[in-house]
């Protein structure tokens, strides 16, 4: 496959100034209800706060890839004396922690950098940061395209998981008989 130049984005963390408002869980999760800033739900959020707020170690962490099996490394990390497991500080969706999954449908979440409609300039839980310990950054990169067909059976599965197959094969009929006509 021959390699193009995309655009990358992503949030660097600086831990040292998050003081754990939580306002990007908050602008995340009300951006992604629906309707748009209906609602509240903060697992809706594709952004986290890890805390210790004993230790007074706050990390943000936004959603990644969904990872189809757990990860065969448990890492540890250890700030401030206090041991954390590689898990805790993992921006992937996957089998073993219910992290990063829609509450209703149990489907993954990722980071979209709010680009759903309507698009924002820059993510909205880095322009909402007070203390900006999120900094955007768009950088290119040459990269090989590539048809994630897993992405589409992730989906597909977790939906017929949901209503039942049938019910998928009936929309998709409906769907196509719409595009025809």
């Amino acid at each position: 496959m021959k390699g193009k130049k995309r655009k990358i984005k992503t949030i660097n963390i600086d831990v040292d100034k998050c003081v754990g408002c939580m306002a990007c869980e908050v602008i995340c999760s009300a951006f992604h209800s629906s309707p748009k800033y209906s609602s509240n739900n903060p697992a809706r959020s594709r952004i986290r706060v890890i805390r210790d707020p004993i230790a007074d170690i706050y990390v943000p962490v936004y959603a990644g890839e969904y990872a189809v099996a757990e990860c065969a490394g448990r890492d540890k990390y250890i700030i401030d004396g206090k041991e954390y497991d590689e898990c805790a500080f993992c921006r992937a969706s996957c089998p073993s922690r219910d992290l990063f999954k829609e509450p209703d449908s149990g489907l993954p979440l990722k980071c979209d950098m709010c680009e759903s409609d309507p698009a924002q300039e820059i993510p909205l839980c880095v322009k909402w940061c007070l203390n900006e310990a999120l900094i955007y950054e768009e950088r290119e990169e040459e990269i090989e395209e590539e048809v994630k067909q897993e992405d589409l059976e992730i989906g597909l599965e977790a939906l017929a998981n949901k209503y039942g197959l049938n019910n998928i094969k009936d929309v998709i009929e409906r769907l196509s008989e719409s595009k025809k006509g």
